[in-house]
Formats: C-alpha cells, sequence, structure tokens
C-alpha cells in the first residue's frame, strides 16, 4: 500500500498584520521564499515538483489569480510545476497537505509541494463581501463574524471569561518557552523585505529594510491583570478580547511530500507520514466547535481513540472554542498546543495548518511521540482533522 510522507518543511516567521514586517510584501514573495527552501532541504532538484498546492483564506485583492501557481513561479520552479491555490479558511493549509498526499497515492504523483499562505495587511481591505440574498435571509449566521461565533460558544456553553483569559496567558507563556527554547528556529527560514512604518505623530509613511526570522505577534510580557482589562470587542456583555483571541498576521509555510518508496529511493529521511483526514459540518454561529465533530470522525475511521494520539495541535482561533473543543474531546491540556498556539502566535488563515504540520512532526520526534493530530476550527461551520505519524 502506498505511503505518502513529508520529507520536509519550512515557514516564515508569522508578523503581525498592517503594522508588522510583511506589511508591504506579497504573498507570493512570501510564499516563493517558503517554497523555495522546503524544496532544497528535501534535496530536490525543482523539476522533480509535480505540483505546489497552496491554501489561502483570502485569495483575492492583492495576492491576485491562483496564488498556488504565482508562487510555483516565485520560487524558482520550472514551469513544469504546476499551481493550484485552495481554500477552506482556517483549514486550507491543512487541506492542502491531504489532497497532496491522496494525489501520492491515489494517482501515483511524484513530489508534491503543500502549504499555506496569507497576507492579510495586503488582501483585507480590498475584500467586499456581497451576500446572497437567499442565504442572507433564510440563514443569515453563515455570514457571522467569527468574533461573534466566539461569543456564541462561550455563552452558549459556559465558558466564562476568567477561564478564556487564563488559556490566553497559557498560551503566551508557552510560545515564549518555546521561543527562549529555540524550538522555532529549525522552522522559520529567514526572510529580507521592506516594511511600511507610519509616524504615529506625523502619520507620515516611511520604508525599513528588514529581517523576519523569528514570530513577532507574541507578548511575553503578558500578565491575567492585563488580559482581564481588556474590554470585549463587542460590548461589555460579551467575551472576546484582543487577549483571547488569534491576531490578524502574516506568513507562509511549505511541505515537501512524496510516496514513501521514492523517498526511500532517494535516501532522504522523512519526518512523517500522512495516515489521514476528514472534515465535518456544524452549526454556522458555533463555527467554533467544528473539531468536536471532524475528530471523533477521523479517529474512527483509523479505529484509534483520543488516548491513542500522542500529541495534539488544536488551533487557538479563540480561547473560548479552543477550551470547549479540548474539553469536550477529553484531550490532556500537557500533551494539547504544548509550545502554545495562535493566539499568541498568530493565525495567518491560509498558512496555518501547514505551521502546525510541520510543528507536530518537530516537536513529536523531540518527545519521542509516534501519532499526532492537527485539528481547527474553521469559519463558515466547519471542522477539520488530520492523523500524521511522526518518525
Amino acid at each position: 500500500m502506498k505511503q505518502a510522507v513529508i520529507v520536509s518543511a519550512a515557514r516564515t516567521g508569522l508578523a503581525k498584520s498592517f503594522r508588522g514586517s510583511f506589511n508591504q510584501t506579497h504573498g507570493a514573495a512570501m510564499g516563493g521564499h517558503v517554497v523555495k527552501a522546503a524544496v532544497e532541504r528535501a534535496g530536490l532538484e525543482g523539476g522533480a515538483v509535480e505540483d505546489c498546492i497552496i491554501g489561502c483564506g483570502f485569495p483575492e485583492g492583492a495576492t491576485g489569480h491562483n496564488i498556488g501557481r504565482q508562487i510555483a513561479l516565485r520560487a524558482g520552479l520550472p514551469d513544469s510545476a504546476s499551481g493550484m491555490t485552495v481554500n477552506r479558511f482556517c483549514a486550507s493549509g491543512l487541506q492542502t497537505i491531504a489532497l497532496a498526499a491522496q494525489q501520492i497515492t491515489a494517482e501515483g504523483a511524484g513530489p508534491m509541494v503543500a502549504g499555506g499562505v496569507e497576507s492579510i495587511s495586503m488582501v483585507q481591505p480590498n475584500v467586499k463581501q456581497i451576500q446572497d440574498p437567499w442565504l442572507r435571509e433564510h440563514r443569515p449566521e453563515v455570514y457571522m463574524t467569527m468574533i461573534d461565533t466566539a461569543d456564541v460558544v462561550a455563552d452558549r456553553y459556559g465558558i466564562s471569561r476568567e477561564a478564556q483569559d487564563a488559556y490566553g496567558l497559557r498560551s503566551q507563556q508557552r510560545i515564549a518557552a518555546a521561543q527562549a527554547g529555540g524550538h522555532f528556529a529549525d522552522e522559520i527560514v529567514p526572510m529580507s523585505t521592506t516594511m511600511a512604518v507610519k509616524d504615529k505623530e506625523t502619520g507620515e509613511v516611511s520604508t525599513r529594510d528588514v529581517v523576519v526570522d523569528r514570530d513577532e505577534c507574541n507578548r511575553p510580557q503578558t500578565t491575567l491583570d492585563g488580559l482581564a482589562a481588556l474590554e470585549p470587542v463587542r460590548g461589555p456583555e460579551k467575551f472576546i478580547t484582543a487577549g483571547n483571541a488569534s491576531q490578524l498576521s502574516d506568513g507562509a509555510a511549505a511541505v515537501v511530500m512524496m510516496e514513501a518508496d521514492e523517498a526511500s529511493r532517494r535516501g532522504l529521511e522523512p519526518m512523517g507520514a500522512f495516515r489521514g483526514f476528514c472534515v465535518a459540518g456544524c452549526a454556522p454561529d458555533e463555527m467554533g466547535i467544528g473539531p468536536v465533530y471532524a475528530v471523533p470522525r477521523l479517529l474512527e475511521r483509523h479505529r484509534l481513540k483520543v488516548e491513542d494520539i500522542d500529541l495534539w495541535e488544536l488551533n487557538e482561533a479563540f480561547a473560548s472554542q479552543a477550551l470547549y473543543c479540548r474539553d469536550t474531546l477529553g484531550i490532556p491540556d500537557e500533551i494539547c498546543n504544548v509550545n502554545g498556539g495562535s493566539i499568541a502566535i498568530g493565525h495567518p488563515f491560509g498558512m496555518t495548518g501547514a505551521r502546525m504540520v510541520g510543528h507536530i512532526l518537530r516537536e513529536g520526534s523531540r518527545r519521542g511521540a509516534k501519532l499526532g493530530v492537527v485539528t481547527m476550527c474553521i469559519g463558515g461551520g466547519m471542522g477539520a482533522a488530520g492523523l500524521f505519524e511522526i518518525y
């Protein structure tokens, strides 16, 4: 039976949207940078790559048409390497890995690149949402913002503001400890770029050359008192604040995959193997609980239980949904997001799934873990989960 393995992974550091180092960097440039690095880390010639599948939550606007193809070209891959863009919003990066694996195992495809990119800085201001009249009348909740759905989850399932803030602090502390321990250093490929800097007093905008060699979004000095002092985005009766939600950020990540026998023939040592992937829908107004439906489906298909999984990456779109999913599924806290998550590090929608896969394989190897699950909620009312064997 054919097996798809991951032989390399690379990512940028994550930068704050609009105010961070990537605020003038096109998605094609970020994506091209990490794809080039991942291919080089795999020891491949560009001509060996059959397809470049890239996830993106907002592929419209500044990124233009088919960002996957643009990234393949920007990475210096030859014209023979195709490119495709995938949008399953917050699970886009994970979805590309599943698609690449399926092409390898079912269609006999050669080496594939999968990954994700998001340039909120350049895209979000240009996005105009036009609502379908029927949906607006019959299913208006599908157009709810994710902040509103996270407030719904907190209220509906009794997730207190105090618990959410404590979770946000935990994420910040774990990210800071992981940074101090160098746990992200081998993931990140430093990137030189130019950022725009706005003078707060005069409003004048200048540019500055920077090197992004670490994640820039987290706040190591965060305290529980500081989090408690933040006002909820939707008003005093609500829950979601800037401290217990993931922030808008920019970044890109990529992996190289191939069939296990081909990796062996090339003398490559895989990081791990793709074992399975599934999605599940849920009510759009509580989209954050999607993993509660996706994870059991994934485990059942592979005759596994929660106790069989050694390491979990559960995307922290919001503390309310991350807490509900973790506790409802019965995931032990000590093996869930062990190095923090998106509340601290940031959540470039299309990129996050690919980042989490690269991280769980590295962290799992450090810990001697054998099986890992990457899971997340998805805007619109869905959940996704991927199963990986860690080498």
